[in-house]
Formats: structure tokens, sequence, C-alpha cells
């Protein structure tokens, strides 16, 4: 009796003395709940996932938090946020060894504060229904987007919460510079268009496609393909000649995304982080990140859904790398010139 008792107090501390690994992430992650298990079996560990908020938020959610850090691993900073991450001291420095199936041009820095995991276009979408509905011809610049008869038809997310609106702010910004981009943010908001927290609220609630008022939305190049895989009937033998939604790309409002994963400062359990960082570069989840988080595996020679052919690729203006070496600079700038000028 003794020895069976003992055995299960030996079983129970086993379990209670198993590691606990807590992974903080923007509230758009999603990964296959069978690849979280293989990793917690093969490490014996279980992973806690934190949603954080829209990306912006959860770089915040961080700052505030970086004396008493509440998580080990972040998944979701971009490259818009790197620098002020780093600036803040957010992040221990972790090369993965499976970086280097990420080509140079995807990769958010050589040090390791944060290793890329998948990368994305920031761009405008339409609701094709509405506007063959209403016979409107499409915008054709970004000027014409801030007039009254497109901007009240427009919503985007704010630079200040969300990690696709700071990524249109730098857009714009490296568009017409920063005194053309405070004119045309003030234009376009004085002429209705809406500007909100972030891409979950956009997409959602406002979008038109999903019952909001407003027919162009700030989402990602990827979201037409995603609009179609969700669909009723989806086959993808048999994908169907256009998709619901169509990019509007027009030239100065869209931007490369890189998200990235790093180890924060502090964690707690950096052996099992440095490990998850290898995961999230490794072959069965970059395969499953694209139909779930519809942005681009970062490794290369990951096979893609043939529904991605509704998927754009958009020609990018060259930005220098000074526009994104202090991006909270420029979203002060926004809050002061724009939020707070109407």
């Amino acid at each position: 009796m003794r020895k069976v008792l003992f055995s299960a107090l030996l079983m129970l501390g086993a379990a209670l003395a198993q590691s606990t690994l807590t992974v903080i992430t923007h509230d758009s992650f999603d990964l296959d709940k069978k690849l979280v298990a293989q990793f917690e079996a093969a490490n014996k560990v279980r992973v806690r996932f934190v949603k954080g908020g829209d990306a912006g938020e959860l770089l915040s959610r961080l700052i505030l938090t970086r004396r008493a850090p509440i998580a080990d691993v972040v998944y979701g900073l971009d490259n818009s946020l790197l620098a002020r991450a780093k600036q803040m001291d957010l992040l221990t420095p972790y090369k993965s060894p499976n970086l280097a199936k990420v080509p140079a041009q995807f990769r958010l820095d050589e040090a390791g504060y944060l290793n890329t995991v998948d990368y994305g276009y920031v761009a405008l979408n339409y609701d094709r229904a509405y506007f063959q509905k209403a016979g409107l011809a499409l915008p054709k610049t970004l000027d014409d987007l801030g007039k009254p008869e497109y901007a009240k038809l427009t919503v985007v997310e704010s630079p200040a919460t969300s990690s696709p609106g700071l990524a249109f702010l730098l857009a714009t910004v490296n568009h017409y510079g920063e005194a053309g981009a405070w004119a045309w943010w003030n234009a376009a908001r004085a002429s209705g268009m809406k500007v909100t927290r972030g891409w979950n609220d956009a997409y959602y609630k406002d979008f038109s496609k999903n019952g909001g008022k407003y027919p162009i939305v700030l989402s990602y190049a990827s979201s037409p393909a995603a609009e179609v895989f969700y669909a009723d009937g989806y086959n993808p033998a048999k994908l169907p000649a256009q998709s619901p939604t169509a990019n509007l790309l027009l030239t100065g409002s869209t931007w490369l995304q890189l998200e990235g994963v790093g180890i924060l400062k502090g964690a707690k359990q950096p052996a099992l982080a440095r490990k998850f960082v290898d995961f999230m570069l490794s072959g069965p989840v970059q395969a499953d990140i694209p139909t779930r988080m519809w942005v681009y595996p970062a490794v290369s020679g990951i096979k893609l859904d043939p529904v991605f052919k509704f998927a754009q690729t958009p020609t990018l203006q060259p930005a220098p790398a000074a526009l994104t070496s202090n991006p909270q600079r420029l979203v002060d700038a926004w809050v002061n010139n724009v939020l707070r000028a109407r």
C-alpha cells in the first residue's frame, strides 16, 4: 500500500513539476493544435498561449510589463515594431539555425532579436459585389481614395494600435512625405474615412463583405484568397473564376510586413524558448501557417495551397531604412497632427 501511495505521489510530483512555456501572440495567431501537442510531448512541456491584442497593443503590453515579463516568447511583432522593441530592451537575441532557410530579404535582423516566421503585404481590399451593384468605378490613386466619394467608403486601422495600420502610415509617409501624409490623412478623415482600433474590427465588423458599411478595408493582399478558402464547398481542384473581394493596389498604399518570433528578456524558460523559436521555423509549422493566418511562410520551398492564386504580390515603392528606424516618432506625430487635429 505504501509503495502504491509512494508511486502515486511521485507521478503527481512529476506532473506538477512539468515546465510551462508561456507564449504571447497577437490576436490573429492560429496554429494546428496537433503541432503544438507534438512540441509539448517532445519537450515535456505545457505551452500556454496568451493573446495580447493587435500587434501594436501587444508591444505596448510588453513595454508595460518589461520589469516582470508575462511570457517567455513573443510572436507577432513585425518590422515596423522591432526598432521600438529593441529600444525598450524587450528581447534577448537568439538566432535559430532554421533562419538559414529564410531568404535574406525576408530576415528581420541578423542578430536574432526576431526570427522571421512569415511575411505578407498590407493592402487595401474591396467588396466586388458592392461596387458592381453601385455601378461605381474604383479609385485609381491614393489621392482619389482621400476624396469624399471614396473616403466615406473606407475603413483603416489606427497606426497607434495596429500593425497593419502602422504599415499603412509608413506607406503614406513614404509616398507623400510627412507633411503631405498628414494633409492626406486629415482630408480623408474629414471626408468620412473611418479609423478603427484593429484589424479584427475593421475586417469583421466594418467591412461590407461581413455586414459592415465600408466596402474598402485595409487588410492584406492575401485576404481575397482567404475569402475563397472559407467559402462553402471550397475545392482546391475547382477554384472559382474570381474571389468575392479583390485587392486595390494603389501606389503608396502597400507595405511588406515581416512577422517574427523572439525570446523576451527575463524569460523563465530560456532553453525551451529557443526550442519554440526553432519550432516556429520548422517545416510542418511553416506549411500550416498560410491557410491559418493568411501570410506567406518565411522559409523557402514551402508549397502553398492552390487558393493562393487569388493573392497578389504588389509592386512596392522603395523605402529608406530611416523610415522604420523610429516608427514611434511617426505614430506620435500622427496622433498630434491627425488624431488630435479635429
